[in-house]
């Protein structure tokens, strides 16, 4: 099947401090990484025709944005939709470039979660209020640990998965962290304990946070940011690296109110979405960054984007299968470490995108031999209540 190349990934920056003490705003990481990104990409600032942000800048964050930057664009673009607000980025700027509304997008993101002691994860959701992500769960005090729990505790019962199974993908993705230098230092400035490769063992007797997850299966808590510049074709041969295609898109969501098992996640509808847009299958996929906020999040990502039936993410990861040096077993997963190991700052999507392109350049520190496809999948909100699933299908020339 052909594939439409109508908008392409030329230009990509990751802020490389994961601790940066509170000497920086998340405006100067967005600034910064726009900046580089460019440089990148060979563009300039007066390039820049739309923007996507996530929207933490305030009410008012895309008038922030343009006014930060000093830009006046065609295109603002603030969904928020929590960890999968960049897939979903990436999939509005192509839709934007293909209606002619706009040349050069710029996606941008920068927190300080971990200077700001943000408790991601294990901190109380607060009071009860009118919003109805409040309306099931915060009044009980349930943390969003604990509903990712509750998934995997449901995928053991309902499938007999194993705590040992779910290791593999801490085991995996800790082993691609240590060949990457900015993730060994993100553990050292975030004063990890034992920072090397670690085995199943290691990972099931780490110190259980909410059974049955263990330390070793939550994403660490950091500082960081970045940018992605994507460009018509027409702009993207004349910038300074190799394009990488924005091939297919799918957006979903789900909540309490659409049913259905807290097993399968909004992935089993934006997944198919992207695949048949983009003319492959995931069994051709050679990268899948999958966000790994926790392990049971990865396992039955993979299962609903259609890389194993349902139910059988523990057998089919089993063995070492995601390495990025087992090509032929399958695909290599979140090669940069991941959040599990390299960094989290609280929506991790954007970085999804950057290893996947830096995967299709050949420029990752655990780089895939002859890598030609790519998926990133993000996933924001929680994965046992309510979501949003974004698809982004990568592809190079």
């Amino acid at each position: 099947m052909s594939q439409d190349r109508d908008a392409a990934i030329v230009g990509i920056h990751e802020y490389p401090s994961r601790d940066v003490e509170g000497e920086v705003s998340p405006l100067q990481i967005k600034a910064e990484s726009a900046s580089r990104a460019l440089k990148d990409a060979g563009l300039n600032w007066s390039d820049v025709d739309a923007i996507y942000d996530a929207g933490e800048a305030g009410g008012m964050a895309g008038l922030t944005m343009a006014e930060y930057f000093g830009l006046s664009p065609n295109v603002i673009d603030t969904t928020n939709v929590g960890g999968s607000s960049y897939e979903f980025h990436a999939a509005h700027a192509r839709r934007d470039i293909r209606a002619g509304k706009a040349k050069v997008a710029l996606l941008t993101y920068g927190s300080t979660a971990h200077s700001n002691a943000r408790a991601i994860g294990v901190g109380g959701r607060g009071g009860a209020s009118m919003h109805p992500a409040e309306n099931m769960d915060a009044y009980a005090g349930m943390t969003l640990i604990a509903n990712y729990a509750m998934v995997a505790h449901r995928h053991m019962h309902q499938y007999g998965t194993t705590s040992e199974q779910l290791a593999e993908i801490s085991v995996a993705t800790r082993m691609h962290a240590m060949r990457n230098p900015e993730a060994v230092r993100a553990m050292e400035d975030l004063e990890f304990l034992g920072i090397r490769e670690t085995t199943i063992s290691d990972v099931v007797n780490s110190r259980m946070i909410a059974d049955p997850l263990h330390l070793l299966e939550c994403c660490m808590i950091s500082d960081g940011g970045g940018a992605v510049v994507i460009t018509s074709p027409d702009v993207a041969r004349d910038c300074r690296t190799d394009p990488v295609w924005v091939l297919g898109s799918g957006e979903a969501t789900k909540y309490p109110m659409s049913g259905g098992d807290i097993t399968t996640s909004a992935a089993a509808q934006s997944g198919p979405q992207a695949f048949l847009e983009a003319g492959v299958t995931p069994s051709e996929m050679d990268i899948a960054m999958i966000y790994d906020s926790f392990s049971i999040t990865v396992l039955a990502l993979l299962e609903d984007l259609g890389f194993c039936p349902k139910g059988e993410g523990g057998r089919w990861v089993e063995g070492g299968r995601l390495r990025f040096d087992r090509p032929n077993d399958g695909p290599a997963l979140n090669t940069d470490g991941g959040g599990l190991s390299s960094n989290h700052p609280g929506m991790r999507g954007i970085f999804l995108l950057l290893e996947a392109t830096r995967q299709l350049r050949g420029e990752s520190t655990s780089q895939v031999a002859d890598a030609k496809l790519a998926v990133a999948h993000g996933n924001g909100g929680m994965l046992g209540s309510r979501h949003a699933a974004g698809t982004i299908i990568l592809g190079r020339d």
